[in-house]
This record gives structure tokens, sequence and C-alpha cells, in this order.
């Protein structure tokens, strides 16, 4: 497993799609993984530290989760099989609960939880950028700065 940085999210043109992009912590791999409008709004706020006015089902599970007295310890992306991308929350009781990616992510970012990726799936999936990239990178982390959660509701 490989700790991973969650760079931020953006929608995929001209399939209006979005995607999370993770960036190894240690590495030059990124990891974009397509998800749901709802998921990336969630992400995008937690992100720019935005709470509204009544909790989100990430913020909900996150209360949940505090509420029964237990941490999310951390969260494992684990899998690819046919571009379907699986995770696990691992919580400080030791108990481990399939996950959607996209979900875990939004709920690690309101926990501060550390994000891993198995070895294979950044093998298969990941992609790595070059040192001569890294300017379409930068391109995309001040695509970020810009962007707000409304970019990605549905039309």
């Amino acid at each position: 497993m490989r700790e991973v940085d969650v760079i931020g999210v953006r929608v995929e043109m001209p399939s209006n799609q979005p995607i999370v992009l993770l960036r190894e912590v240690t590495g030059d791999r990124y990891l974009p993984i397509w998800i749901g409008a709802v998921e990336a709004t969630a992400i995008a706020f937690a992100q720019q530290g935005v709470v509204p006015p009544r909790p989100l089902n990430h913020d909900l599970l996150k209360e949940v989760v505090e509420a029964t007295g237990n941490t999310l310890d951390e969260v494992r992306i684990t899998d690819v099989k046919d571009g379907v991308f699986y995770a696990s929350l691992v919580f400080g009781s030791g108990v481990e609960v399939g996950a959607r990616p996209s979900d875990s992510i939004a709920l690690a970012l309101r926990t501060g939880s550390r994000i891993v990726c198995a070895d294979d799936v950044l093998e298969e999936a990941g992609l790595a950028v070059p040192d001569e990239q890294e300017d379409e990178v930068e391109k995309f982390r001040e695509f970020l700065d810009h962007v707000t959660p409304e970019d990605f509701e549905a039309q």
C-alpha cells in the first residue's frame, strides 16, 4: 500500500464526468478515478472547507462514527476490476467495511484520515507523470484553485 494525496476534482470533457485525482506521496504516479457528481461536490466541499447549512451524507457518517466512539484510521483503495475501483474503510476498532472510493475519500477528508492505495491498483490504473509534464499538472492545480462545488451540479 502506498499513501496518496487528494489533488482535487474536475469535470472531464466532453463526457462531463467528474473525476477525483490522487497522487502518490512518495512517487510520480497519479490515479484518476471517475466519480459521481454528488461525490465530487462532497470532496470539493471538504477540500475548500465549505460547511453546508445541513449535513451531507458524508458529514452525517462522520458524526455517527464519532458518536459511537470509533475513529476512521485509514481508507484503502484495494482493487480495480473492469474500470471499477473498490475501497475499504478501516476503523480504530479493527472493523473493515467495503465502500466506494469516492465516498471513502469524502469521509477521509472530513476525518483527516490517511488514504492508501494498493500497489497493483497503481500499477494497473496509475499514470506516471514525467517532470516535463509537471506544467500540465500545475495547470490542473490552478484549475482546482478556481473550481467551485456548483460546477459539479447536474445540468
